[in-house]
Parts: C-alpha cells; sequence; structure tokens
C-alpha cells in the first residue's frame, strides 16, 4: 500500500503492521495494561485505510502517536524504550507529518529535560531530521536545538548530516522547481531587510531556503558568541564545533550561496566578518616578543583548534567563494600571506602552507587570483604577495640559528650528525634527502603532508618536524609551476596530467601571472638548488625552472627569462668559483611589496642571504681558484643538464638570453678540460688529475653524457627559426668578443665561441645565407686578433665553413648559382685584410684544398680565388708566396678551360703580379713561364675566345690610339703589357725571361692579330719598353753587387749597370728583330716612318753608351733591321718611302760616328773622356756598306767629307787597359760625388787612394814572386804598357783635384800636401832609373804646380805644415843631386831640356820660398841655402861616355843656384823689398844665411886652389881645373 498526501505513496506491508501490532502488545505488557480501544482501532486502520483511500494516513498515525507520548511521560525506561523504538518506525516509514512532528518534539523534548535516554532521544531525533523534509519552521528549530543541547550537554557525537540535509532540502527543492515549465519568479530581495537580523525568513524563500537560512544565521550569531534569533533554547556552542559546522555547509552547498542573493548577503556580511574577527589574535601575536610583553587576555592568544578551523573555513571560503567574495578574500588571502611571517609560531606558518597548497593545486584558481587582482592596478597583488611569501619563507628558513631575528625565536632547524661528502648520512645509512644551505640542514618529509588541517581533534599545537614547512614550501613552488604551466600554455600541460580544457588567457593575464610570481619563485628556487642534497629533488627543481623559463620566453618576458637562466647557470658552476657579476637581475627587488613589516623581515632575510646571493652570477675566463677541495653540491650534474636541456628544448624562446646560456656553457666547457677539435666539436684536453680541479668525482661521471648533450644542443640549432638562430649566433659573437677583449691582455682565451660559430654553421648548411654574413664577419675579427691561438681558431672556423658550404649540395646547385658562390667564397677573400701570417697561410691552404676538390664547379667565384692569390705581395714572405703560387699555377695548368673569359685578364694580372714579386726569384721565372702557357692558351683556343669575348668586353682594358680593336686582341695586349712591365723588373733574371717570352710570343702569335692592334703593340709596348728601360739603365748604379753567400758575379755582371746593359741589348734587339719579320706588316701602318726614326733614335743612343756590350749590340740591332731578307719583296709604293727610311738610317749613321769619334782630342783633357773599342768601331765601318748601296745615288761631296773624318778618327784612337780605365771612372764618379756634397773628409781618402795609384809607375803591386830571371823583361814590358800609363793618370787626377781642394781643412788637417810629396818623391829621386822618362818629368811638373798651390797655403797655416818642410827639402835634394847618371846615349837636346826641368825647381825656390822666409821654419831655409849652395859648387852632371870622360853639362843650374844665393846675401836697408813682411830686428834670415854660405864658399876655393897649386909645383894648373875653383 502506498500514499501520499492522504496516504498515497506510502508502502505499509503486512509485516510492518504485524511488527506495529507486536509493538503495542509488548508496550501493554510493559506497563500492565491493555490496549485502549482506540489504538486497537487505528491499528485496524491502518490495514483497511488502502480500500478507503479518502481517509487520511496522518490522521490515523497522529492517534497511534498519542499513546506513545503518554508512554514516554511514564518515566520507566523500558517502556519508554519502546516507545522511541515505535516512533522511529514510523518517522522511517514516513508516517509521521507536520502534526505528528511536533508531537514526537514535545515528548522528546520533555525526555531531553529529564535526562531519559538521550542516546534514543538523539537517534529519533536525528531520522526525524534526516528521513524527509517534514519537519520545517520552529517545529524545526526545536528539533536542532534538542540535538545541539544534548551534543554538548553529554558530549555525544552528533552527525553533522543532519545539519547538513536541512541544505539539502533547499538543493533538491530548487531541482523540483528548476524543472517546472514555468517556474514562479523570486521577489527581489530586500537587503535592507536583511541587514536587521530576525527569527522570520526572508519572504522570497520557500519554506526550505528560510529554514536553512535562518539556522546559518543563527549558527553565525552562536559562533560570533551573540544569542541565536531562531534556534531558541540554545544554552551553549563551541566555536570550534560551530566552525566545523560552517566549513561543512560552506564545502558541500556552495550553489546555494551562489543562486540565494539572501545566502550571499549572509555570506559576505556575517560569515567573512566573523572570520576577519577571528583572525585577530593570529595575525597581532608575534612568537618573537617576550611573553610579558604579549597582551595578557587569553582571547587574544593564537589557539590552534579554533585557528586551524578557521584557516580551514578560509580555505574553503577562497577556493568555493571566490566569485562572491572578491575583495573578502583579497583580505582572506593577505592575512593568510601575513601568517607566513617569520615571526609567526611555526604551527601557524605550517597550517598557512598546507592552506597555500591547496590553493596551488588548482590552475584556475590562481588564475582567478592575478586576474582579479595583480592585474587590477587599485588592488593588492594577491598573487604575487603569495609567491612572494612564498620565497621569503624558504629564504628564512636558511638563516642561521644564531642569525634568527631575536633570541625568542623557537629554532626548528635541526642539525645532521654526520656529513659525508657533504650529505648527511648515519652509519651504513643512504644518505637523506633533504636541503644544506649555510650550515643549516632541513630534511624532506617523504609522507607530506601529514595534514595538520586535519588534527580536528588536537587542542595543543602539534609539534611540527624539521623539514616539513620546507618540504610544503618545495610542493608550493612546483605546483605553482605546474599551474602555470596548465593556464598559459595549455597545449603543452605537464607530463602525466590529464587534459584537462581550459579557457585561454589573454596575453595580458599570462603576462602578469609571470609578472606577480618571478621574483618570488626566484627567491625561493634558487636556494633549493644550491640546498639540495637529492638529486630527483635538483632534477624536479630544475625542470620546473626550465618551465617557467619557457613560459617567460614565449611571453618575451625577457627580464624574468633572464633570471631564471642566471639561475641555472649559477647552479651548474662549482660554488666559490671566480665570480664576476654578468647580469644584476634580481637585485634590489622587493619581494614583499605593499606590506611595511613584511618588508622589514625581507629586508633583514636578504642581509643575512646575502646580497650576492640575490645577484644571479656566473665565472669569468680565467684561471679557477686554486684550491683543490673545493666543496661541490649534488646540483652541478643535474643544473648542467638542466641547461643544456632548457637550450636544447627552449632554443626557440631564448632571444638575447642565449649569451646566460653560452657563457656558462663556456666556463663549464673550461672547467672540464674540454678543448675544441675538427668540425667545433669538444674533446677532452687535460687529464681528471688536474691539480687545479672544481669538480667532482660525480660530474667527470657525467662527463660523457654533458659532452653528448652539448653536442646535440649545437646540432638542434637546425629546428631553430631564422630569428632564434640570429639570437644564437649573436649570443655566440658577443661571447667571443668577450673572450677577445680578455685575450688582448694576453691571457689564454676561450675558444668554446669559436667553435661552436662554427659547429652551429655546419650544422644549419641549408639556409647558409640566414646566418653566413653576421657568423663569418665577426670570425673575420677573430683572424685580426693578435693572440696567435684565437686567430688560428678564426681562421681554422672561417676555411672549414668555406670548405663544407662548398661540398655541401644546396637546393640550386653550386654551379649555378653565381650570388652564392660570392657569398660563400667572400670571408675567404676578406681573409686577405688579415695582417699575421699564419692567418695568411691557413687561407691559402684553404683556397689550394678548394682548387683540388671544388675547382670545376667555381664559375663565378674564380674573381674572388684569383684575388686572394693575387693580394699576396712581398711583404707577406716567401713562404706564404710559395703556397699562393702553387695555387696559381694550378689555376694556370688545370682550370684555364672552365674559367670564364671575363677572368683572363684578371688572370693575366694575378700572374705578372707574382712575376714582380721579390722575395723568391724562381717563382717569379716560372710566372713568366706561367705567361707563355696562357699565351699557349690563347692561341689553341682563339675560336671560342673571340666568339665570347664579343657578348660583353666589360672588363676589358681600353687602349686609346687604336679604334674598334677587337676584344680577343684586347686579350693579348693585356699579356703583353704585364710582359713588358716584367720586362723593366728589378732583377736582371727576371727582366732576361720575360724579356725572351715577350718577344717569343709576339713573334709565334703575332699573326693572330689584327693589323690596327700593331699600332698599339708599337706605341703602347714595345716604344715606352725601350724607353724605360734606357732611362733605368741610364740611372742605374756602377757599384759592384755583392752577390751575398759564396755566389760568384760574373765581372761582365757584377753591377746594376752592367746588369741593365744586358736587358737593353735584349730589348732592342728584340723590338729590330720584330722590326725585321714584321717589316711588310709594319709598313702598311701609316706611322711606319715614325716608328722607323724613333726606333733609330733608341739604336743611336745606345751606340753611343759608354758600356761596350750595349754600343755593339746596338749597332748589331742597326745591321740587323737594315737587313732585308730575300724573301721580302719591296713594293713599288714603298719606294719613296724607302729613301726616306734610308736617308734616315745614314745621318743615324754618320751621327754615330762623329760623336764617338771627333772629340777624341778635344775631349783628351776632360775627366769623362771615353775610347770607342776597336770592335765597336770595326762594327761600324762594317755597316756603312749596307747603308751606302741605298743611298749611293744621292750620295754628295758633303757626305764624303763627313764619312772622312769618321774613319781618320776611328783609326787614330788609342788603347787603354779596360781595368784601369774602369778603376779610374770609379774614382772620377767618387770624386765627383764628394765635390758635389763638399764632403772633405771623403776627398781626403780619395786623396789617398789616388796616391796609392800613383806609385804603381815606379813600385807596381806584386801578387806573386816572379822568381824566373827569363821573364824580368817580359814583366818590364807589361808594366810599362799597363800601370806606367794608370800610375801616370792618376798623378794628374791628384794634382787636377788638389788644384780645387787645397785650402779645405781636412785636406789641411789629413798632411795630403805631405802625402803628395812623399808619393812623388820615389820618381823623383830614381829619375834617370825610372822605367821611363815620362814618369819623373810628370812627376817634376806635378810637384811644381803642387807646390805653387800648397805653399801658399802652408805660409798662412803655420805649425798645421811642419812636417811637411823636411819631406819637402829631402825630396828636392834626391831629385836635384841624384845619386844616378843620366844614359850615354842621351842626346844633348834631352839633357838641356832636363837641366830646365832642376833650373825650373830653383827658381820656384826664388819666388815661392825664400822672400817668405819670416813664414817658413828656419830649419827649411837652412835647407835650401845648403842646396843652393850644393847646386852652385856639384854643377856638373855625371855624364858617362865611352872613355869614362866627365862631361860639364850644367853650367846654367850652377848659374842660377849661385844667383839666388848672391840674390839674397846682397839685401840691404834699400832692397828690403826682397823679403816679403820684413821688420828691422829680423831683417832677412836667408840674406844672413846666404851670406855665411859665401864665405864659406870662397873660402873652401881659395883653400883648394892653394892645396891644387902646391901639388902642381911649377907646372900650371890646367885650365879645367881653374875654370871650377
Amino acid at each position: 500500500m502506498s500514499y501520499e498526501g492522504g496516504g498515497s505513496n506510502i508502502e505499509l506491508s503486512p509485516a510492518f503492521i504485524e511488527s506495529l501490532q507486536s509493538d503495542f502488545k509488548s508496550l501493554a505488557g510493559e506497563s500492565k495494561k491493555e490496549i485502549p480501544p482506540s489504538q486497537r482501532k487505528a491499528i485496524t486502520k491502518l490495514k483497511t485505510v488502502q480500500s478507503s483511500p479518502q481517509t487520511s494516513i496522518y490522521y490515523t498515525v497522529n492517534q497511534i502517536i498519542y499513546p506513545l507520548s503518554q508512554g514516554c511521560e511514564s518515566k520507566d525506561v523500558k517502556l519508554i524504550r519502546i516507545c522511541l523504538q515505535v516512533m522511529q518506525k514510523l518517522i522511517t516509514h514516513q508516517l509521521v507529518d507536520q502534526k505528528g512532528a511536533l508531537y514526537i518534539t514535545d515528548t522528546l523534548w520533555a525526555l531531553m529535560e529529564l535526562g531519559i535516554e538521550e542516546v534514543k532521544i538523539l537517534q529519533t531525533v536525528t531520522l526525524l531530521l534526516t528521513t524527509n523534509s517534514i519537519v520545517q519552521g520552529d517545529t524545526l528549530a526545536r528539533t536542532l536545538v534538542l540535538c545541539f543541547r544534548l551534543h554538548f550537554a553529554k558530549k555525544f557525537h552528533y552527525n553533522k548530516y543532519s545539519w547538513c540535509n536541512i541544505f539539502e532540502r533547499v538543493v533538491a527543492k530548487e531541482e523540483q522547481i528548476s524543472k517546472l515549465e514555468n517556474p514562479p519568479e523570486r521577489p527581489p530581495v530586500n537587503f535592507e531587510e536583511l541587514k536587521a537580523p530576525s527569527g522570520t525568513p526572508p519572504k522570497g524563500l520557500h519554506p526550505c531556503a528560510g529554514d536553512a537560512f535562518l539556522l546559518f544565521q543563527d549558527l553565525v550569531q552562536l559562533v560570533n558568541a551573540d544569542q541565536p534569533y531562531w534556534l531558541i533554547g540554545m544554552t551553549e556552542m563551541t566555536r570550534t564545533f560551530g566552525l566545523e559546522l560552517l566549513e561543512s555547509v560552506l564545502t558541500q552547498f556552495s550553489m546555494v550561496f551562489y543562486k540565494n542573493p539572501e545566502f550571499s548577503f549572509l555570506l559576505k556580511e556575517r560569515v567573512c566578518a566573523l572570520v576577519i574577527k577571528l583572525f585577530s589574535p593570529n595575525i597581532k601575536y608575534r612568537s618573537n616578543v617576550p611573553s610579558n610583553v604579549q597582551q595578557a587576555t587569553p582571547f587574544e592568544k593564537p589557539y590552534f583548534p579554533i585557528s586551524m578551523r578557521l584557516l580551514r573555513v578560509v580555505s574553503v571560503l577562497i577556493q568555493k567563494y571566490h566569485g562572491l567574495l572578491v575583495t573578502e578574500c583579497e583580505i582572506f588571502l593577505s592575512l593568510i600571506v601575513k601568517f607566513l611571517d617569520p615571526d609567526k609560531p611555526t604551527w601557524q606558518r605550517s597550517l598557512a602552507l598546507e592552506v597555500l597548497h591547496k590553493m596551488t593545486i588548482q590552475p584556475e584558481l590562481l588564475n582567478s587570483f592575478c586576474e582579479c587582482y595583480d592585474l587590477n592596478k587599485h588592488t593588492t597583488s594577491i598573487f604575487q604577495d603569495i609567491v612572494n611569501s612564498l620565497g621569503a619563507y624558504v629564504q628564512s628558513l636558511f638563516v642561521s640559528p644564531q642569525l634568527q631575528m631575536g633570541s625568542a625565536l623557537p629554532v626548528t632547524q635541526g642539525q645532521p650528525p654526520v656529513f659525508l661528502g657533504g650529505l648527511p648520512a648515519g652509519p651504513g645509512v643512504s644518505p637523506q634527502p633533504g636541503f644544506l644551505l649555510r650550515g643549516v640542514w632541513l630534511p624532506i618529509v617523504i609522507t607530506f603532508p601529514t595534514g595538520h588541517l586535519e588534527m580536528l581533534d588536537k587542542i595543543e599545537p602539534p609539534v611540527i618536524p624539521d623539514g616539513y614547512g620546507i618540504s610544503v614550501a618545495y610542493a608550493c613552488l612546483m605546483e605553482i609551476i605546474r599551474s602555470l604551466q596548465i593556464m598559459i600554455n595549455p597545449q603543452q600541460q605537464p607530463e602525466g596530467e590529464p587534459v584537462v580544457p581550459v579557457k585561454e588567457n589573454t596575453k595580458e593575464l599570462n603576462c602578469q601571472l609571470i609578472n606577480s610570481s618571478w621574483c618570488g619563485l626566484l627567491a625561493a628556487l634558487s636556494p633549493l638548488v644550491d640546498a639540495s642534497t637529492d638529486e630527483s629533488v635538483t632534477e624536479n627543481v630544475l625542470k620546473a625552472i626550465q618551465t617557467y623559463t619557457s613560459l617567460c620566453g614565449m611571453l618575451d618576458l625577457h627580464t624574468p627569462r633572464d633570471a631564471f637562466i642566471t639561475a641555472i647557470c649559477k647552479s651548474s658552476l662549482p660554488p666559490h668559483y671566480a665570480l664576476t657579476v654578468l647580469n644584476t637581475v634580481t637585485s634590489g627587488v622587493n619581494l614583499r611589496q605593499g606590506h611595511r613589516d613584511i618588508q622589514e623581515i625581507n629586508s633583514q632575510i636578504v642581509v643575512q642571504y646575502g646580497e650576492s646571493d640575490f645577484r644571479q652570477q656566473v665565472v669569468a675566463v680565467g684561471t679557477p681558484l686554486p684550491t683543490s677541495s673545493v666543496p661541490a653540491g649534488t646540483q652541478q650534474g643535474p643544473s648542467m643538464r638542466a641547461l643544456l636541456s632548457l637550450a636544447h628544448c627552449h632554443g626557440s624562446i631564448l632571444g638575447t638570453s642565449w649569451h646566460l646560456v653560452l657563457t656558462t656553457l663556456q666556463h663549464l666547457v673550461w672547467i672540464l678540460g674540454l678543448k675544441p677539435s675538427t668540425g667545433g666539436s669538444l674533446k677532452a684536453g687535460r687529464p681528471s688529475t688536474d691539480t687545479n680541479a672544481v669538480i667532482t668525482t660525480s660530474v667527470m661521471a657525467d662527463l660523457p653524457v654533458l659532452s653528448t648533450m652539448l653536442s646535440r644542443l649545437f646540432e638542434s640549432s637546425q629546428y631553430l627559426d631564422d630569428v632564434a638562430l640570429h639570437h644564437l649566433i649573436n649570443a655566440l659573437c658577443k661571447l667571443s668578443q668577450e673572450a677577445m677583449e680578455l685575450a688582448y691582455s694576453n691571457r689564454e682565451p676561450s675558444l668554446f665561441a669559436v667553435a661552436k660559430l662554427l659547429e652551429t654553421g655546419l650544422v644549419n648548411m641549408s639556409r647558409i645565407e640566414v646566418l653566413w654574413r653576421p657568423l663569418t664577419n665577426h670570425l673575420l675579427e677573430v683572424c685580426h686578433h693578435p693572440h696567435i691561438r684565437m686567430r688560428e681558431w678564426g681562421v681554422e672556423a672561417i676555411t672549414y665553413l668555406v670548405k663544407s658550404a662548398l661540398h655541401y649540395k644546396h637546393a640550386v646547385p653550386l654551379r649555378e648559382n653565381q650570388k652564392l658562390q660570392t657569398l660563400l667564397l667572400g670571408p675567404l677573400y676578406e681573409l686577405s685584410s688579415v695582417p699575421h701570417g699564419d692567418v695568411r697561410q691557413r687561407q691559402l691552404e684553404c683556397v689550394l684544398q678548394i682548387l683540388h676538390t671544388n675547382g670545376e664547379t667555381l664559375s663565378h667565384g674564380w674573381p674572388l680565388v684569383l684575388g686572394i692569390i693575387g693580394a699576396v705581395s712581398d711583404q707577406h714572405g716567401e713562404n706564404l708566396i710559395r703556397i699562393a703560387f702553387q695555387c696559381l699555377q694550378l689555376v694556370i695548368t688545370d682550370f684555364l678551360p672552365v674559367m670564364p673569359w671575363r677572368c683572363l685578364p684578371l688572370c693575366v694580372d694575378t700572374v705578372a703580379k707574382f712575376g714582380s714579386q721579390t722575395q723568391e726569384l724562381n717563382i717569379s721565372l716560372t710566372a713568366v713561364g706561367l705567361m707563355w702557357n696562357i699565351s699557349d692558351y690563347f692561341h689553341q683556343n682563339q675560336g671560342k675566345l673571340s666568339q665570347t669575348l664579343t657578348e660583353d668586353n666589360a672588363v676589358l682594358p681600353d687602349f686609346p690610339g687604336t679604334l674598334n680593336m677587337p676584344s680577343f686582341d684586347k686579350l693579348w695586349m693585356c699579356l703583353y703589357a704585364r710582359l713588358g712591365e716584367l720586362c723593366v723588373d728589378s732583377r736582371p733574371a727576371v727582366r732576361k725571361s720575360a724579356g725572351q717570352t715577350l718577344f717569343s710570343t709576339i713573334s709565334a702569335h703575332g699573326g693572330l692579330l689584327k693589323q690596327p692592334t700593331w699600332q698599339a703593340i708599337l706605341w703602347q709596348v714595345l716604344f715606352p719598353l725601350l724607353d724605360k728601360v734606357r732611362s733605368l739603365s741610364n740611372s742605374a748604379s756602377s757599384e759592384k753587387v755583392d752577390a751575398g753567400g759564396n755566389i760568384l758575379i760574373h765581372h761582365t755582371r757584377n753591377t746594376a749597370q752592367k746588369q741593365w746593359a744586358e736587358t737593353q741589348v735584349l730589348t732592342l734587339s728584340g723590338v729590330a728583330r720584330v722590326f725585321n719579320t714584321k717589316r711588310q706588316l709594319l709598313q702598311a701602318l701609316g706611322d711606319f716612318p715614325r716608328a722607323w726614326s724613333i726606333l733609330l733614335e733608341f739604336i743611336e743612343n745606345a751606340a753611343l753608351s759608354k758600356n761596350n756590350e750595349v754600343s755593339i749590340a746596338a749597332l748589331k740591332s742597326f745591321q740587323e733591321i737594315l737587313f732585308l731578307s730575300k724573301n721580302q719583296s719591296v713594293d713599288s709604293k714603298m719606294v719613296s718611302e724607302d729613301k726616306e727610311i734610308w736617308t734616315v738610317a745614314w745621318k743615324i749613321w754618320i751621327k754615330i760616328g762623329t760623336e764617338i769619334t771627333i772629340p777624341l782630342i778635344e775631349n783628351e783633357s776632360h775627366d769623362d773622356f771615353y775610347l770607342p773599342s776597336q770592335t765597336f768601331l770595326t762594327s761600324l765601318v762594317q755597316i756603312f756598306p749596307n747603308i751606302f748601296q741605298h743611298i749611293k745615288a744621292n750620295f754628295t761631296l758633303d757626305d764624303l767629307k763627313q764619312l772622312g773624318t769618321v774613319l781618320s778618327n776611328a783609326v787614330s784612337v788609342p788603347v787603354l787597359t779596360p781595368l784601369h780605365d774602369g778603376v779610374l771612372h770609379a774614382v772620377e764618379l767618387l770624386q765627383k760625388e764628394a765635390m758635389q756634397r763638399n764632403n772633405s773628409k771623403m776627398i781626403s781618402e780619395i786623396f789617398k787612394l789616388l796616391l796609392t795609384f800613383s806609385k804603381f809607375t815606379c813600385s807596381p803591386p806584386t801578387f806573386s814572386k816572379i822568381e824566373n830571371k827569363q821573364t824580368v823583361n817580359k814583366v818590364s814590358d807589361w808594366i810599362t804598357m799597363n800601370y806606367v800609363p794608370f800610375g801616370e793618370k792618376s798623378v794628374i787626377m791628384v794634382v787636377k783635384l788638389y788644384e780645387k781642394t787645397a785650402e779645405l781643412p781636412d785636406v789641411i788637417n789629413a798632411n795630403i800636401l805631405k802625402e803628395i810629396i812623399g808619393s812623388l818623391h820615389t820618381p823623383l829621386a830614381l829619375k834617370y832609373n825610372c822605367v821611363s822618362n815620362s814618369v819623373w818629368k810628370l812627376a817634376a811638373n806635378s810637384l811644381i804646380t803642387i807646390l805653387k798651390v800648397g805653399l801658399k797655403v802652408a805660409r798662412s797655416q803655420g805649425n798645421q805644415f811642419s812636417t811637411m818642410w823636411d819631406e819637402l827639402a829631402t825630396t828636392l835634394n834626391d831629385f836635384l843631386f841624384p845619386n844616378v847618371c843620366t844614359s850615354a846615349d842621351k842626346g844633348l837636346d834631352e839633357m838641356v831640356s832636363d837641366e830646365a826641368t832642376d833650373c825650373q825647381i830653383i827658381e820656384l825656390l826664388r819666388t815661392e820660398v825664400l822672400p817668405y822666409s819670416k813664414s817658413i821654419p828656419k830649419e827649411f831655409i837652412m835647407q835650401v841655402v845648403i842646396l843652393l849652395n850644393k847646386g852652385s859648387i856639384h854643377s856638373a852632371t855625371n855624364v858617362k861616355t865611352d872613355g869614362d870622360i866627365e862631361l860639364t853639362l850644367r853650367e846654367e843650374f850652377a848659374k842660377t843656384c849661385f844667383e839666388t844665393l848672391l840674390q839674397f846675401s846682397l839685401i840691404d836697408g834699400g832692397n828690403n823689398g826682397l823679403v816679403i813682411n820684413s821688420d828691422d830686428k829680423n831683417n832677412g834670415i836667408a840674406g844672413h844665411l846666404a851670406v855665411t854660405s859665401l864665405l864659406h864658399r870662397f873660402q873652401e876655393v881659395l883653400k883648394k886652389y892653394i892645396e891644387d897649386e902646391k901639388l902642381s909645383g911649377k907646372c900650371p894648373l890646367p885650365s879645367l881645373a881653374i875654370q871650377i875653383h
């Protein structure tokens, strides 16, 4: 049976009715009374109720309830139990209506007051409340009060379900209403009425909701210790229980509060106010303040049960009702953040951490925090405060206990008992995971969270285990980053997480999420990485940092991205490594903005933590700290891997922070001892046993993994987009630039960046155009570096890249891609500007390899290749030139056919450069040979070249004066012009080789040229060449060339002048040969007569050269151009032209003959006197017949006279030994140069040299002893023929030079006059014994000339000539009175001539010595007087005749001597004019001496006469004797 309302839908089984009857029987039996008829009747009606549906079942049941109520009033426990049991059955079967419920409630209330069967009462009430919603209004309130009173009076456990059932009714009712087609409209809510609390529900609520409203309102009142409005009769309510009930309702029925404004009003106005009020003691209390200072009211001290339940309520409010309570949640969250302050009790901080953990695992909740608060300018940045508070909390945990702020602060950090390798461990126990930093050890709580928020049965605060706080904080930080990843990048949710559909944020919100969180996260995660002792924890933290960094990069937030990257970088490096601040990322950041107290605390923590640790730092390149026991945590290996993983997986978002990453990797590479190898990869470069090791063994174990990751990192750059790749390259360039700066101080440079630039370039060959220029431009800068290791790797990178790029199979084949070829070879070409030889060597070696491997593909790159080769010059040294020339040889021999015709002129120019280099002669000669190879190529490919060159001849030079020159001929002209330049090289061998090649090429291939081109050859190649050779020959030095070493140079080539003479000969003969062989072709040109005249002018100039080789060669060339071969026919049209040609030839011949022979007599006394050789004169005369046969018809009398003069003079030319002539010519050159410079010291040396030569007249040099007497006469003849003329010429030069330089100070000081007199002494003393009489006669004449000049200087200079007078006196005496007699065959005229010479000497003494006796030493005057006296006595020359008869023939000489003596002895006052500068005291020293001499003479004559007379006796004296006396 089932009933609803009046009894339908209620099923009553027969068993239930039987049970009900049985219960009543038991009741009757227990009460010892019969069942009242009315009850028995009511039970019977229950059976028949289905047959009469009009009958109300509740009416019937109420009749049954009445006796049950009466039974409960009996106070009989058994009876009451039975009654309550029946009531429970009726309630369970929903047979109780509101009236019945009221009856039951009243009955239960009475029993409650009597204190009987409280358990049964509570069970019955619970059933009444939870079975259905029949209990409402005041009855419901009374029922609930009944429950609460029983709960608090008897401490019965109260089932919260009965409380929550009230709200479930509301939910059920609202679901029913929502299902209606036309739900009733709710009236507007009057919030003003709601502000005044009462026991009446709001009008707009249905009954169930009204009851729930009143119930919730009174619950808040009770928790707030206020009187209820609806739950009348409530005597007590504990705050802890009330908070639990609040939490249950708020947790389970959030929809009720969202859908009903009345409930929302209660939430905002009552619940939030209550929570804020209850939070007060928690906020105000500080655990580090002494207890006597704290407020004495117990209520003001935080009470753990209340604080814990309050935080649970707040947690629910924030999580469930954030949308309703935006402002209130801002306050709540700020309060929770305050709970983390260091001055709060540990348990309070732990509870706050648990609450935060519940929120951090909800991504959307954190997202809404940021959107509502941080993104709003007018609210507190709640999300930022949360994260920053976690950061500050983590940092505060690692403050050493002795540095805690205040002595009352309870220290909870534990100290590990044993440290093993820096990690805590016990005996036989593995190291425990945890965090160790600055002496603070915090183990990780593996079973966290233990759930202090769930400790509802605890009254006292629990003991928080060591490490619990850091464990929860660590979990919060990980969850925050996980949540941020879900919200910002929903496409890449964390691994293992179910894909949750998330509403996509705006970029502004995503950026705010990062900006609000990065400082705090960085402040927290950095010490965690440093402190972690567990590798898995370290990896988790580093992975979180990687994730966060990728989010920053994805949003283009550079500052946080760089900060987190720097954190990883710092943790990757060994502690205490030499640090330098790269980027102050987080220094000065306020982690707790907006809260003054928290800022103060935070600033103190920062001071203790160390500002240098806030600044993320990495090491500088250089030597590590000199220690072998550097402590290192376990984070280095994971951090290195994390850094590499970050760069590998997120390289596209790193941007400018690549520099941080690469800087760290550079130092890691340096620390690990990795050195760059081929291709830019890194290999171990030093042993791991380095005494300065700064890495642990564990890190060394990871070395292979790290090396592999490092290689893969740069390999993965091929997957970066172009922008990211440029960021990577820019960072590598910047890093390399820093290494270069350090290397300037000569420190060992880091080659990491250069090596990785190379590696990056190699793996990105597919898009080489994108990176080539920035990459190679920096490497070129590296190549300029003065440090050899830097530039060594710079050029290694460039050359390796170029070779690899040329080998790479590009999308467009390299052979067809002109732009790419130029791009790739450009850096190699730019290396030519590097001044360092080692770089240039690598450059050229690379070119050589490219030519061997890729020469066939370089169709457009040849200009650059040739430019590289041609950029080598003399200053680069022999080695570089040799390598470059190897490249050039390969180009010329192998690649001319594949080279574009545009490159051929450049190719010729390049070969010419090597021909003109001066470092290696063989290379120059070989280069000239390559010119011949090129000419052969031109000749063999004339057809192809003629066709291709017609397309565009812009690359070919212009040759002015020749119109419409074919392009093919221009190519030849390039070759001839360059060969012409080499023909005037400074080295004879090159000139010779180039000249031979030039004229051979013209001879062999000249026929290919068009006729107009020959004009260019003549006027732009050959004649300029002749002119330049002539000019250089004329200016060439005649000094002897020092070949150096043991190389001997032939005497015909031992001066530059002689070497240029050879060139002049070669050039002139070559041009003459061209004129001879190409006569018909040249005569067809309009200006042949002019060319002929100019050539003859060159021949004339050469023929008049004082170089015998040149002059003879000129005559040979003259003869060659005059010779016509028999096969050369003479055109009648050229007859008139021929006349002009031969007339010019005749004029030139006459001019040569006249110039070379006529001036002989005139120039004999000149310094530049020149005698032509017999060979020359012979050749000249032999040319005449060839000319005469062409001009004989017009030969005139004047021509005959001119010819006669030339021939007459030619046969009268004397012969002088060429060696002597060359020596004297050299001295003449020296003399001229010294005179021009006015260099008197040099003149003195020239005097000495010439005086040495002058002695050869009498004593020639001896190089060997000639002992064979039979050769004496031959030697004498040889001397006469060679050295006597040479010595005489030297004497003449001495006299001329002294006449010009006698008064020069250096000549005076060097006693040159004495030296000259001394050198003349020998031939003057030998006199008749000289080889030739011309010798002593020249010496005597020279002495007279010298003394006429020198005595004047000697008299004026005084003591400067003191030593000269004795030498002069001796010389005069030996000459005037020789020890030898003249030969008997000498004629009388010769003897008179000889005596006249002697008299000239006496006359010189009379005029230049004796009158100046005062200015001349007295001793010399005495010698002169003695000499005169002797001359007047011994005046006979001993002439031996056949009969030994002596002849007296020097009467004139004796007379002159006597007259001179007599003249100066008769000086008196009237004749003082004879003595220059005479005075009274010293009146003629010479006169006194002369008188004395005469008196002695008279005495001697008289004595001898008397003696002779005595001896003769009576015989008279012979007439001869009388004359003598």
